[in-house]
């Protein structure tokens, strides 16, 4: 124990020294949690929209005062015809227009029915329909707020509740599948150099003639950046609770242990991706892109698995980072315990076992 202390303190010192891996380590997750958290939000804010008020009534304009109120969208000047609307879209200067027509407000009393027209930029499809429902509801809701005498006789009124996310808070989709793929990215990545940078540098002689049993070194090599990835989680939590106020609706014990599970898993694949490469830059090169892309795209966190053809979605399976992924979703944001968690914990730890038994059978106790 004694001699695998000292092991540990060395590999301490390994990391402290590496200035590159220490901005891998705390730099790399703090720039993406800020990056995922306000510029990649999934939100659809302050939108370029114009209104052609061809009414110009008391009517229109209490719509146009609510649509300019949102913050979802963001006025233009005023627009006189058809023309100019097509021209302010053809130069991209807006994303979408609202066109009130002759007559709105003595439509709306007398015939209890009036037309509005919502045009939208559908070069981006999903944007689009965001966009029209958004004035769509903004329109139910003036509809709603006015006269009783206007509404029809039968009319259906949804209520609508959203479940986990009350807020609209467009942060909590990503929080959860950015801590998976830090922890999957860096740790791999870090454990990765951890084997062959001793071979590059020449100390794997040492190592081998040393009386250490190959396990032990790669606990030794391991432990070092399991405490430090319980550091860097440590601080993506503080960030999320209090710069993206995300709230933490579960057990905090469950979330550390089911972290501590994955990092162990991400740890045994780094440990086998450094014994089975000569190079540290192979081995970071495998690590980062081989991880991040695959975390990224079939995960579920930004593109949802069910929507991919079966090939994908059967690949997506034997990614660790996809079960952590569904675990900390359920655990964080839905406030759920370990019953709802177990089967994606079972996969995790054969997954951590597995790997972590092909590293050691992969570790060469003999250099050719």
């Amino acid at each position: 124990m004694k001699q695998l202390l000292v092991f540990i303190r060395k590999e301490f010192y390994h990391v402290f020294r590496d200035r590159r891996t220490l901005l891998i380590l705390f730099g790399m997750p703090v720039v993406q949690i800020i990056l995922f958290g306000y510029a990649l939000s999934s939100e659809v804010k302050n939108i370029d929209i114009a209104i052609l008020d061809n009414a110009r009534d008391i009517q229109s304009e209490q719509i146009i005062s609510k649509i300019a109120s949102s913050p979802y969208f963001k006025m233009q000047a005023p627009v006189i015809n058809y023309p100019d609307i097509e021209k302010k879209f053809r130069e991209g200067k807006i994303k979408c227009a609202v066109v009130f027509p002759n007559n709105f407000g003595s439509d709306l009393y007398n015939t209890n029915e009036a037309k509005i027209q919502i045009i939208a930029d559908s070069s981006d499809p999903n944007t689009a329909k965001i966009l029209t429902n958004y004035l769509d509801a903004i329109i139910s809701d003036y509809q709603n707020r006015i006269s009783p005498s206007l509404q029809s006789s039968y009319r259906i009124i949804p209520e609508i509740r959203q479940l986990y996310n009350e807020d609209q808070n467009g942060s909590l989709n990503f929080i959860p599948g950015v801590i998976a793929l830090i922890f999957m990215i860096v740790s791999t990545a870090l454990t990765s150099v951890a084997v062959v940078r001793e071979k590059e540098m020449g100390t794997m002689e040492i190592l081998l003639v040393s009386p250490f049993k190959p396990v032990m070194v790669l606990i030794a090599k391991a432990i070092p950046y399991l405490v430090l990835s319980l550091l860097n989680f440590i601080i993506i939590l503080l960030l999320s609770v209090y710069l993206l106020h995300v709230e933490i609706r579960g057990s905090l014990i469950l979330l550390f242990s089911e972290s501590i599970l994955f990092i162990i898993t991400c740890l045994s694949l780094g440990l086998l991706i450094s014994n089975l490469t000569n190079s540290q830059q192979t081995a970071m090169l495998i690590s980062m892109m081989g991880m991040m892309l695959p975390t990224l795209l079939l995960t579920g966190f930004m593109f949802p698995v069910e929507n991919m053809p079966w090939i994908f979605q059967m690949i997506s399976r034997i990614l660790p980072s996809r079960y952590y992924y569904d675990i900390i979703k359920a655990v964080m944001l839905k406030g759920l315990d370990f019953s709802y968690v177990w089967k994606e914990t079972l996969i995790l730890a054969g997954m951590s076992a597995g790997l972590l038994t092909l590293a050691l059978k992969k570790f060469k106790i003999r250099l050719s």
